[in-house]
Formats: structure tokens, sequence, C-alpha cells
């Protein structure tokens, strides 16, 4: 016997995986509103002037999921693990483009509450954050993604642990573990 799906977006990703572009049609007013909410997210964190809207990283977020290449989509907070690493990956290469050096002029800063105590390091550079981020991911890929869930996405410490399917406990040590090593490795690459 097969599980049967969680949630309608469980089955709406399931039925479009499988080739049914109207259950596409369906999914996208229901999963709209929570993209939304990751846009912002990712947004807040954004210095005030930041030309990238929500509604403009939700429409390219969108047609980045909706490509050629589908995941095998297992579940809603699967669907949304990829969208918010969409909405990174966005971010950072929007980032790039209106920068001509890497730490130089118009960096795009993030504001890093949630990383650290506010007020440590107002703004943070999302170029040096993603460099840190793939570093980390060579080291520790679990954690590099428990940082993008939590910080870009702002998903609670049990949201995380759904999208990864690992224990709350795993989420608290990962987290706890990848803030002190991206403390430290931000402090170094923006050390005089």
């Amino acid at each position: 016997m097969h599980p049967q799906p969680s949630s309608p977006v469980t089955e709406l990703l399931i039925r479009w995986r499988s080739g049914d572009n109207e259950a596409l049609q369906v999914l996208m007013p229901l999963v709209y509103d929570e993209m939304r909410r990751l846009a912002h997210s990712y947004l807040r964190r954004e210095r005030q002037d930041h030309t990238l809207q929500s509604t403009a990283l939700v429409h390219e977020a969108y047609v980045r999921l909706t490509g050629n290449a589908l995941p095998q989509w297992q579940d809603r907070a699967h669907f949304f693990g990829i969208a918010a690493h969409i909405m990174r990956q966005i971010l950072v290469e929007h980032a790039r483009s209106r920068n001509t050096s890497k730490r130089g002029g118009d960096v795009v800063k993030l504001a890093i509450d949630g990383l650290n105590d506010p007020g440590e390091h107002p703004d943070l550079d999302i170029v040096a954050l993603d460099d840190a981020l793939q570093d980390l991911a060579r080291i520790d890929s679990q954690q590099s993604r428990v940082v993008e869930l939590r910080f870009f996405t702002g998903l609670s410490i049990e949201e995380t642990a759904e999208v990864l399917g690992i224990s709350v406990s795993t989420v608290k040590r990962d987290w706890n573990t990848a803030r002190i090593w991206l403390y430290r490795e931000l402090d170094r690459t923006i050390a005089p």
C-alpha cells in the first residue's frame, strides 16, 4: 500500500511531476502566498534601496521551478525547500550582476538578524554569505541547508526539520554549529 499524500499541495506536486499541467494551474494559487512570504523573508534583510521586489523574485522562482528538469517532488515541504534555494540563487545572481568587484562599491547587503546578536554586524554582504555557505556545504551540506532554510526563509526549527526530514534536535545542533562556523568565516573575510 502506498502512503497517501499529506496535503492537496503534495498531491498536486505529484500530479504535476507526472506531466499533468492542469495540476500546475491548480497548484500555483495554493503556493503563491507562501512563496511571497519566502520572498519577503529574503528581501526584508536586503538594504532598503534594493531593486528586486518580492513579486519579481516569486515570478523568477516560478519560471525556474516550472522548467524542464523537475525534481521528484516528495511533498509540500520539499517544494518549499527547493523554492527557497532557488530564491537564494536569484538574489546572489542579482547581487553579483550589480557588483563590478566582489566586495566593492554597490554591494548588496543583508541584515543578519537571526544569525547573530543585533548590532554586532548590522549588514552582511549576500555574496560573502553565499560564498561562506558554499564553503560550509563542502564541509557539511546539511548544516548549510539548515542555515539557508532558517536564515533566508525564516522557517522555524520544526519546519526546517520537516523540510530536511531530520529531527528537531539535529536541526538545533546543526543551526548552532553552523552559526558559530559562519561567524568565524565571515569575520575572517571582512577583517582588514
